[in-house]
This record gives C-alpha cells, sequence and structure tokens, in this order.
C-alpha cells in the first residue's frame, strides 16, 4: 500500500471520471477532509480476488469513520471494457463500495501505478485552510506546550493541560479526574491519539469549540454536544468543520481518570 501526500495531485484525476457504480461522482472537493482508499482493480484478476474480502471489511468497519474505498476498475482484457461485464461483477462479487470506471487509463496514469492489485491511500486534508502542525504531546517530542492554563490565552498552536496530569515520554496521562487539554489551531478537522487506562475502563469526556458545545462541527467520534467516550487505542476525530476560515480554540474535559494523549493532528 502506497501513501499519497498532498503534494501529488493524483485524486484530481477522479474529477474527469464519467462512469461510476454504487455511487455519484466523488470529486476532490467532496472527498476534503477524508481519508481515501483507492484500489486499482480488474474484475478476472487472482490476486485482486483475495484482496477483496479484505477491502470490503474496510470499508464496512471504517466507512462511518471517514474512510472512504473507491474502486478504481482498470480492465486488462478486452472484455473487461464492457460496462455490463463490470456491473455483473459488481454485484455478483458483492463489491459495495463507490466503484470508477477507469477503461482509459487515466487515473491508473495519475498515480503512476503499475500493476493489479494496487492500494493507495490518499491524504485528502482540507490543505488550504491547514495552519496547525502535527503536535507530539509526550515529553520526548513535545513543543509548543503553554504553562498557561487559562485556555483564553492561548496563541495559535500552542496548547496547555489543566489538572493533574503526568507527562512520560510518549504520552501525557491523566492521574484524577476532571481534568482538561486544550489546543488553539487553524484547521478543518482536528484528531487526538488517546487510549483508556491499561486497566481498560472507558474515559467519558465533553469537547468545546470557543467555550460552546461543538453542534454541527462535532468530529466522527462526538456527537453535537460534545459528548464521547475513550473506549480503546486510536485515533479519535473530534473536530470536522464545514470551513475554517479562523482559528478556534478547542478544549478537551475529561470525567474520568486513566486516560493517556498522544499527539494531535489535523486536516
Amino acid at each position: 500500500m502506497s501513501l499519497i501526500h498532498r503534494t501529488h495531485n493524483a485524486l484530481a484525476a477522479l474529477d474527469r471520471a464519467p462512469v461510476w457504480l454504487n455511487s455519484d461522482p466523488l470529486t476532490t472537493d467532496e472527498l476534503r477532509g477524508r481519508v481515501v482508499l483507492v484500489d486499482f482493480w480488474t474484475y478476472s484478476c487472482v490476486n485482486w480476488l483475495r484482496t477483496l474480502p479484505y477491502v470490503r471489511a474496510w470499508d464496512e468497519r471504517y466507512r462511518e469513520r471517514g474512510l472512504v474505498v473507491v474502486g478504481a476498475h482498470a480492465p486488462e482484457f478486452g472484455f473487461e471494457h464492457d460496462l455490463d461485464n463490470v456491473r455483473r461483477a459488481v454485484s455478483q462479487l458483492d463489491v459495495g463500495y463507490p466503484v470508477v470506471v477507469d477503461n482509459d487509463f487515466r487515473i491508473w496514469r495519475s498515480f503512476d501505478n503499475h500493476y493489479w492489485p494496487a492500494l493507495y491511500l490518499a491524504e485528502a486534508a482540507d490543505w488550504t485552510t491547514l495552519q496547525s502542525p502535527e503536535t507530539y504531546i509526550g515529553r520526548t517530542r513535545g513543543e509548543r506546550r503553554s504553562r498557561n492554563r487559562h485556555v483564553d490565552d492561548l496563541a495559535l498552536n500552542q496548547w496547555a493541560l489543566a489538572g493533574d496530569w503526568s507527562v512520560g515520554s510518549e504520552a501525557a496521562v491523566l492521574e484524577a479526574a476532571p481534568a482538561s487539554i486544550a489546543y488553539r489551531f487553524h484547521a478543518r478537522d482536528l484528531n487526538l491519539v488517546l487510549a483508556p487506562p491499561d486497566a481498560g475502563a472507558p474515559v467519558r469526556f465533553r469537547v468545546s469549540l470557543d467555550g460552546l458545545p461543538p453542534g454541527d462541527a462535532h468530529g466522527l467520534d462526538v456527537d453535537a454536544a460534545g459528548e464521547g467516550t475513550v473506549a480503546e487505542p486510536r485515533m479519535y476525530q473530534l473536530v470536522r468543520q464545514l470551513d475554517a476560515n479562523a482559528p478556534r480554540t478547542f478544549e478537551m474535559m475529561f470525567r474520568d481518570s486513566g486516560v493517556r494523549a498522544y499527539v494531535f493532528t489535523f486536516g
């Protein structure tokens, strides 16, 4: 699997694709802010058929968390150019995610692809508004931490802890609740890698933006009131705005102790 960085405009080829199955046409504007997995396939390829159960499972498990799987069907043989044959294969093989028909290999060339199957994980962040960098919280790589615990006084890209925390080499660990972590950011999306206590007990939290519930700006792991739970070690999407025209102050209040916070990422 390859990772396509923002310097590569590979996804733009989707904008000109005329035929889509299982979906309306998807454009780069619609995909901005999403994680996109592009899977190059052709339906008679045995090696692709071996990967299909895994790609299908990723789509089913992570679609609601923001992953978009796009199957780019690039035909190897003449009969695979026939749209009716491709439609029949999509149905018979239970390919439920969006499929773009790449008969002219335009998307294939955009990704500089050379074989079937091939998977590319494309970054689709809103780079036009992204002004906040990946920020580690642990002592080894941590930076831009403010010792001022008043969230209203944070400068852009500063963050602060309030309450009883211990900061280790990889993460900050909450020793006693309630306590909070705050960040002054400028981006469309804010994510935070979090883990529950070693004992596995869930940790309840509440997110606010500029002191208010996030409403329509809530991420996939938060409701409109800002409520959520850390139940497994992973990245949590906490903010997803419709636009990002100005800096915002993010604050996350924890109601239970033991949570570990590792790194902020933005999109």
